[in-house]
């Protein structure tokens, strides 16, 4: 039985060695225009480096996988250079930070698509969501395009892809990869039954449905070493119109073949992402899900997300979680390692400002004196 001050002791997940259990979860910006990260990013993941881990925001591996406006990629040289300069500053300020590897799949808009073209998907089904486009340089909620279904055959260079950005990751400086298969996005649209209406190898039964992700995975791994790799994963959330008509024994079984991979960590959404943590229509038992990880030979850091204080966190970490992501909170609190070390005071985060702009409401929040 661990103790609750574990969330501020040094752990050790895959190759990374962390200072203490706080993790910066991933949070969307929009302040990477033509999807090349900035000097201020830099300036602003700093700031955040006494974290044990800083997870960035979540990054496009392809032009195809890009679905909101100014959100970084990582697939062309220029966005290599940048994250450079991202990685640079994290590690002079001592800190430890990996990439969120993301195809964001039908949650795009053909304006953000290679000459125009469809989003893809695992079936041609619209997403009830919106995206983020920039009018006369503002941003603005549309609805995402109607997708077309990916051909069996194109699913091996979209593998490539992944391991393609994880390598180029690599050369930018990162300490590791996590690959997003959560929130509604690609890999997540394979996983569940909502969206997922094939009738090939990756359709139909879980084993099929999640045979997309394990390809990734493996490829990432091979790319860059099992230890350098993490994977997020949401059981039950409803973002971007996803849904799963049994999501127990589907995440079970994911959970049990990604265990013998030997990954850094497995990082996972509990409910409603950025809502509520308890979903009544939808119940998901976690703890059976990491005894099913662990119980199959599983020995990654095992992080928990959403909505946690430090209180929760505590309790978390007593019951047997490695690591503990937080999101809204590290928006205004830099230095939240230290806020949550002293029981606070916590800076108020400026809505108005979490999408998109420059240094206001990114920057310029105040440490504690």
């Amino acid at each position: 039985m661990t103790t609750p001050h574990d969330l501020f002791t040094p752990i050790q997940a895959g190759a990374l060695q962390l200072a203490n259990r706080v993790v910066m979860a991933p949070l969307t910006r929009n302040r990477a225009p033509g999807a090349v990260p900035t000097p201020l990013m830099a300036t602003y993941y700093s700031q955040r480096a006494s974290a044990g881990l800083l997870i960035t925001e979540a990054t496009a591996i392809s032009h195809q996988g890009q679905g909101y406006a100014d959100v970084p990629g990582l697939y062309a040289p220029e966005q290599v250079e940048g994250w450079k300069q991202v990685t640079q500053a994290v590690h002079a300020a001592g800190g430890k930070v990996v990439v969120q590897l993301w195809h964001v799949g039908r949650v795009s808009h053909t304006d953000l698509q290679p000459g125009g073209a469809a989003p893809v998907a695992p079936s041609a089904i619209a997403a009830k969501t919106k995206t983020v486009l920039l009018k006369d340089g503002a941003p603005v909620f549309v609805p995402t395009s109607t997708p077309r279904a990916l051909d069996a055959d194109e699913l091996p260079a979209l593998v490539q892809t992944y391991a393609d950005a994880a390598r180029n990751a690599i050369s930018a400086g990162f300490d590791g990869v996590e690959v997003h298969a959560a929130n509604g996005y690609l890999i997540d649209q394979f996983l569940k039954t909502g969206t997922n209406h094939r009738t090939d190898a990756y359709g139909g039964s879980s084993e099929n449905r999640a045979r997309l992700l394990l390809e990734v995975v493996q490829a990432v791994v091979a790319a860059v070493g099992a230890g350098r790799t993490g994977i997020r994963l949401s059981p039950v959330t409803p973002a971007n119109d996803v849904v799963d008509a049994d999501p127990q024994p589907l995440f079970e079984y994911v959970a049990r073949q990604l265990a013998p991979l030997g990954l850094a960590y497995i990082h996972i959404i509990e409910g409603a992402t950025g809502g509520p943590r308890d979903l009544p229509d939808c119940p998901f038992d976690y703890t059976a899900l990491k005894a099913a990880y662990t119980q199959a030979g599983g020995t990654g850091a095992w992080m928990v997300n959403n909505g946690y204080d430090l209180a929760l966190a505590q309790q978390a970490l007593a019951g047997g979680a490695d690591l503990v992501a937080f999101g809204k909170a590290y928006i205004a609190n830099p230095d939240l390692v230290a806020r949550l070390r002293a029981g606070g005071p916590f800076n108020t985060p400026d809505t108005t400002t979490f999408y998109g702009g420059g240094a206001k409401g990114y920057t310029d929040y105040p440490a504690l004196a």
